[in-house]
């Protein structure tokens, strides 16, 4: 008997932000698998069992909500943001091509949600009018030769970058290194988001230039928008400034 596995994406925190669908199938799941901060945001029924753990538990969060849905129930894993970036969708994805033949049986669906990215462009303008892309920085599934690789390339590029997963207790050098590392391909007057918690009550957008980044700005909860060449900040007195990427661009110079 195969059961059903909804991996849902609870946005970065605002209830406002939630979709109908991922709201509907918080209402039909039984199980909820996922880090218990995520799952406090949920106002579940005494019918409903919430399963919590540790951030860094991905894969094995994943494999026990599997053999939950393989055994006939209604599971939902549950990530904040987006499922599908840097989350939980991919973990499900891993063990279920790792796993035994019958979590292939279960029927999974990933209901996508607003990333951080996108919340924190959307509170500042729109940094990411151009072409962007997004990158972590944890080095724990990763080495961080590759990271810095990545990030001298899409600099290089004329890429937005969004910054994910930038510093921790246990990681509190990389990101300064990042920046370091961003200086010598990007100007100094590249414009740089903090976004924190976007949309929540301690929300905390703050934008300065490459050349003053300063690493301690960022905790975990903070997405980090490095801008491109292009990226402009549009002054507006009292009012906040709006940063946005033009949506041409001018190609390599020669």
């Amino acid at each position: 008997m195969s059961g059903r596995l909804t991996v849902i994406g609870l946005g970065p925190g605002n209830a406002d932000q939630v979709t109908p669908e991922a709201s509907r199938a918080v209402a039909e799941a039984k199980f909820f698998y996922g880090y218990k901060p995520y799952l406090d945001r949920l106002d579940l029924r005494p019918d409903q069992t919430r399963v919590a753990s540790d951030n860094r538990e991905e894969l094995s969060r994943a494999r026990d909500a599997l053999v939950k849905a393989a055994q006939g129930h209604a599971v939902a894993v549950v990530s904040g943001g987006d499922p599908g970036v840097f989350a939980m969708a991919a973990a499900v994805c891993e063990a279920i091509e790792a796993g035994p033949a019958e979590w292939r049986a279960v029927d999974v669906a990933m209901l996508p949600g607003i990333t951080a990215m996108l919340a924190v462009a959307a509170r500042i303008g729109a940094p990411l009018g151009h072409d962007f892309c997004a990158i972590s920085l944890s080095d724990n599934l990763k080495p961080w030769d590759l990271i810095e690789l990545r990030l001298l390339a899409a600099a290089g590029a004329g890429f937005v970058i969004a910054l994910y997963n930038p510093i921790s207790k246990a990681r509190p050098w990389q990101l300064g290194r990042a920046f370091e590392c961003l200086t010598a391909i990007l100007p100094g007057t590249t414009p740089v988001v903090f976004g924190r918690a976007a949309g929540r009550p301690d929300e905390r957008i703050e934008v300065v230039l490459l050349a003053e980044a300063d690493a301690e700005k960022a905790d975990m909860a903070t997405c980090i928008i490095i801008g491109s060449p292009e990226t402009r900040i549009i002054k507006r007195g009292e009012k906040p400034a709006l940063v946005y990427t033009p949506r041409s661009a001018a190609g390599p110079r020669k």
